[in-house]
C-alpha cells in the first residue's frame, strides 16, 4: 500500500472500534501504535527505534515519562504523550512534553488521542516547545494538503532541519485558514466592515452594520457555491452540477469544501470519457471526486463504479473494476496510460447494461 492507502486504513478502522476504546492504553494499543508502525513507518517493538514511558533527567520534576520518543540514528527526534480516544486535546496536557523538549535533543513533539495529532516544534524561541501546533491532523477528516508534510515525517524520509523549516509556513497557513473558516461561518464586526466601507458610499451606521451582516454572511456563501460549481463544471465538461453534486463538496459545517478538484484528475477523467464514449453516451459518464479518490460512475449511480484515479499520491493508480465490483488498481507514470486500459474499461460499461 503506498501512504494514503495506509492512512486510509487505520482511519476506516476508527469508527469499528471505538466503543471499545475506554482507556489510554486501549488507545496506544489500538490507535497511537498502528500509526507508528504503518503511518510513520517505526518497528513499535524495537526499543532502539520506539522507546515507550521515555524518561529523562529534569531537575524539577522527579519520575515523570513521556509515553514515547522516536528514535533515529541513536537520537530522540520526536517525543509524544498520549490521551484517552475522544479526550479534547489541550495545551495542558503537554506538561511533560514542554519540560522534556528542553533536556533532549528532540525539536519535535506530538499530542493525540489517537485520531487527532498536534505537531509542535519550537518556532517562536529555540529549544522550548512552541503553544500552538505547526500541524494539526485529523484521521476521521483528513486533510488531503497535509499529507505531503505528514509524509516528511516518516522514518524513511525523516529531515529534521527540512520539517522545522516547512513548519513556519504551515503554523500560519493553517491558522489563517481557521480564522478565515470562522470568519465565513460567523463573520466579525471589523469583517463585515472591511467590505462594507469598500461597497457602500455612506456613513456606517449601526443599521447598516446590521444590513451588511446579513449581506456579508449571503455573499461568501455564495462566493463558495460558485467556486465549487465552477470547478466541477470543469471537471465534467461543462455540463450543469447537480445539487447533489455540489452537497459533496461541502463539510457539515456551513459552505467549508474540503474536497479538491486537481488538474490531473480533470485531464484523468476526460481521457476516460473518451474511452467510454465510443460504447455509451457521454452525459451517462459521470465525475464525482471524493477525499481518497476521483471516481467514475454511469449514470450517478454509485453502484456503477466505472473506475477510479488515484491521484493523491506521488504514484498514481487507475482502479478498475471485474463484475463483481472487486477494485484492482494499476500503477501508471503518466496520465496517458490511461489508454493502455481502454479495453478493460470498455468492458466494464457491459456489466450494467
Amino acid at each position: 500500500m503506498d501512504f494514503i492507502e495506509r492512512i486510509d486504513v487505520l482511519s476506516k478502522r476508527i469508527p469499528e472500534i471505538a466503543a471499545s476504546l475506554q482507556t489510554e492504553e486501549a488507545t496506544k494499543n489500538a490507535l497511537i501504535m498502528p500509526f507508528l508502525h504503518t503511518v510513520l513507518g517505526y518497528d513499535v517493538f524495537n526499543p532502539n527505534e520506539v522507546i515507550p514511558e521515555f524518561t529523562a533527567d529534569i531537575a524539577t520534576k522527579k519520575g515523570e515519562k513521556v509515553d514515547y520518543a522516536l528514535v533515529k540514528d541513536g537520537e530522540v527526534q520526536i517525543l509524544i504523550e498520549c490521551k484517552k480516544y475522544g479526550e479534547k486535546l489541550s495545551i495542558k496536557h503537554a506538561g511533560q512534553l514542554f519540560r522534556y523538549f528542553s533536556v533532549t535533543n528532540s525539536r519535535l513533539a506530538i499530542l493525540t488521542n489517537g485520531t487527532d495529532y498536534q505537531f509542535f516544534t519550537d518556532l517562536d524561541a529555540p529549544n522550548k516547545m512552541d503553544e500552538k501546533p505547526f500541524l494539526t491532523l485529523d484521521l476521521l477528516n483528513i486533510d488531503d494538503h497535509l499529507v505531503p508534510e505528514l509524509k516528511k515525517l516518516t522514518k524513511s524520509s525523516f529531515d529534521v532541519e527540512s520539517i522545522v523549516s516547512a513548519a513556519g509556513e504551515l503554523k500560519y497557513l493553517n491558522q489563517i485558514k481557521k480564522l478565515l473558516n470562522e470568519q465565513f461561518k460567523e463573520p466579525e464586526e471589523e469583517f463585515i466592515k472591511f467590505f462594507a466601507a469598500r461597497a457602500y458610499d455612506g456613513v456606517l451606521t449601526p443599521k447598516v452594520k446590521q444590513q451588511f451582516t446579513e449581506i456579508t454572511k449571503k455573499a461568501l456563501r455564495q462566493f463558495l457555491s460558485d467556486s465549487i460549481n465552477d470547478r466541477l463544471k470543469s471537471a465534467i465538461g461543462g455540463e450543469q452540477v447537480s445539487k447533489k453534486d455540489e452537497e459533496t463538496l461541502h463539510t457539515q459545517d456551513d459552505d467549508k469544501p474540503k474536497i479538491i478538484t486537481t488538474n490531473d484528475e480533470v485531464e484523468g477523467f476526460n481521457i476516460v470519457k473518451a474511452i467510454l464514449r465510443q460504447k455509451v453516451d457521454a452525459t451517462r459518464i459521470i465525475a464525482r471526486d471524493t477525499q481518497s479518490y476521483f471516481g467514475v460512475l454511469l449514470d450517478d449511480n454509485n453502484r456503477k463504479p466505472l473506475c477510479r484515479l488515484h491521484f493523491n499520491a506521488k504514484q498514481k493508480y487507475l482502479g478498475l473494476f471485474d463484475v463483481d465490483k472487486n477494485e484492482t488498481r494499476h500503477p501508471i507514470d503518466t496520465i496517458d496510460q490511461i489508454f493502455d486500459f481502454s479495453e478493460i474499461l470498455l468492458q466494464t460499461t457491459t456489466y450494467y447494461e
